[in-house]
């Protein structure tokens, strides 16, 4: 059953609350010790621009960076396409200290570890996705990529290699989750949510909406060669000070 809440319901920013509206149990999730599950979070304006001056980050608030951390405490594994590293800058990502206490408090790693999905490997092993990552980042790229960048990463993170020409997110998914990381959490960009939807790995898609017209020519969150008509669920709707929260589940 879905819970849509209200103005009423409005309130400041409940930590605890926020980790009860989005928990999840990996386990009843199902499948196998391979089964990864797939949750996606996104941010759009009104008009359903996915950026505002080329940034998904201009539509956020101190609310929606809140509820980021929140999410990411749930997960094993922060998935981010290459495109979005370079565009949002994903040095030093983590949880804050709160979220990193809730997690070390059920006896995982404070510091969610994040992997960047590249075919070309186009960052710099010096850049400050690895430089400065709070936990060993992970590289997810294909057979295909330039062997000697795929060596150098080799010194900063560890990688993973699904698909021959491009990479293969069933094959890499479904590795990591071998690896001990079940819990995925993407936070795109809309290529990479494009992908996953084609795959059909999408579990949960979490879109806060923002109160702003963007017009222009922004694109959405997700982008794709191909349609899919995913039928999905609402979870609930909370609004916030001025953003409004959605937890949609597959169908």
């Amino acid at each position: 059953m879905s819970a849509v809440l209200t103005g009423a319901d409005r309130g400041p920013f409940d930590p605890d609350r926020m980790h009860a509206a989005y928990a999840v149990d990996v386990v009843d999730a199902g499948g196998g010790a391979d089964a990864a599950f797939c949750r996606v979070n996104m941010v759009e304006s009104l008009d359903g621009a996915a950026t505002l001056g080329g940034r998904s980050g201009g539509l956020g608030d101190a609310e929606d960076q809140r509820l980021m951390s929140v999410l990411r405490s749930h997960a094993d594994v922060v998935l981010v396409g290459s495109g979005t590293v370079r565009a949002e800058g994903y040095g030093g990502a983590g949880v804050v200290d709160a979220d990193a206490a809730w997690r070390a408090s059920r006896g995982r790693d404070p510091q969610p570890r994040f992997a960047i999905v590249s075919s070309r490997l186009g960052l710099e092993p010096r850049h400050p996705f690895f430089a400065d990552a709070t936990a060993r980042p992970i590289v997810v790229t294909s057979e295909a990529s330039p062997p000697g960048a795929r060596s150098a990463l080799e010194e900063v993170a560890d990688v993973v290699v699904a698909g021959d020409r491009r990479v293969d997110l069933v094959a890499a998914l479904a590795e990591l989750a071998r690896r001990g990381m079940r819990s995925i959490l993407s936070e795109g960009g809309p290529g990479l949510l494009g992908a996953l939807a084609e795959a059909d790995l999408v579990d949960e898609l979490c879109v806060t909406l923002s109160p702003t017209l963007v017009a222009g020519s922004a694109g959405r969150i997700a982008t794709s060669a191909e349609e899919v008509g995913t039928p999905m669920r609402l979870v609930h709707a909370i609004p916030g000070e001025r953003m409004l929260f959605l937890r949609y589940a597959r169908a």
